[in-house]
Order: C-alpha cells, then structure tokens, then sequence
C-alpha cells in the first residue's frame, strides 16, 4: 500500500487515516513462518509546523514453537512506531528516528514488513518460568518429572564413591 503524503509536505493540517492488514504469511523466522494471520496497522500520518509525522500500532499472532521445550505457542504482539518522515537525510547516523520516502510516496507494506522482522523476538518461551526439557531423556519438564540421575562433576566422583561404600 502506498501513501501519497504529497499534502502532508506542503503544510496541510489534514491527517491521514491508516487502517490497514497485509498478508505476511511469507515471512521467514528461524526455519518457519510464524505469521498466519493478518498483521494488522492502525494509526495516522499528520503534519505539525511542516514535519511530517508516522504514529502507527503493528499487532500480530505469533504461532511457533518455545526455544526451551519446544511447544507450539501462539502469541500476540502489538508495538508501536512513531517517526518522522523526511524526503532526505542530512546526516547518515540518525536514520532509526526517520523514514525516508521518495517522491513523497511511503510504502507502508515495506515499513510493515521491515519492523515486524526487527521487532521479532530472538527468543520466545512459552512462558518465562519455562522449565525446558531433560538433556537427558528428553521429557519435558513443565509437564512432568524425570527419574533421570544428575550428572555429577568428574572432579567430584571420587567423593561419590565413598558415600556408595557406606
């Protein structure tokens, strides 16, 4: 989708509504595509004392797996995006504060894309207190207890013999 912000550069005190769901379901994360559903964008494009300015709320169902016992999870995800937008940089260094468009036209499905994958997390649990699974016998821990024995430090087995002697 793209945004003609022509009237916004010129001074106009309008908004512009935005209202919107793109089809990411073709994002790749990890070995997966966690994005079934639609990404849904809502907020607004305004001008004040001629800067042009991005407001936007990005939600989305994340479906994948937890890092420590690898359940399927869904999770919901919402942030915000607030930015102004430029037709050039000045200065190289401060762009994560600013968009830059050319032709005055913004392409939101590409702003879309571009911040969802950065604000993808690296790790996802199914909860914080995840116990993970046994390295042993491979039981998950959140669910049940495992009669594995614990690996004792090979620097320390010789104290383990001797209580096995009494």
């Amino acid at each position: 989708m793209k945004i003609d912000l022509t009237n916004l550069f010129n001074g106009s005190k309008n908004e512009i509504s935005v209202n919107h769901s793109f089809d990411m379901s073709d994002l790749i994360y990890s070995s997966y595509t966690p994005i079934k559903d639609a990404v849904t964008v809502k907020g607004k494009l305004f001008s004040k004392a001629d800067v042009v300015y991005l407001d936007i709320n990005i939600a989305f169902a994340f479906n994948g797996f937890c890092d420590r016992c690898a359940e399927e999870i869904v999770k919901d995800f919402s942030f915000s995006v607030k930015k102004i937008v430029v037709e050039e940089l000045q200065n190289e260094n401060d762009d994560d504060d600013y968009i830059v468009v050319k032709n005055r036209v913004l392409d939101l499905q590409e702003l879309v894309n571009e911040e969802v994958s950065l604000n993808l997390p690296t790790k996802i649990l199914c909860n914080d207190d995840c116990k993970g699974l046994c390295p042993q016998c491979g039981a998950n821990l959140n669910v049940s207890k495992c009669d594995c024995k614990k690996d004792v430090d090979p620097r320390l087995s010789a104290l383990l013999q001797l209580l096995d002697e009494e």
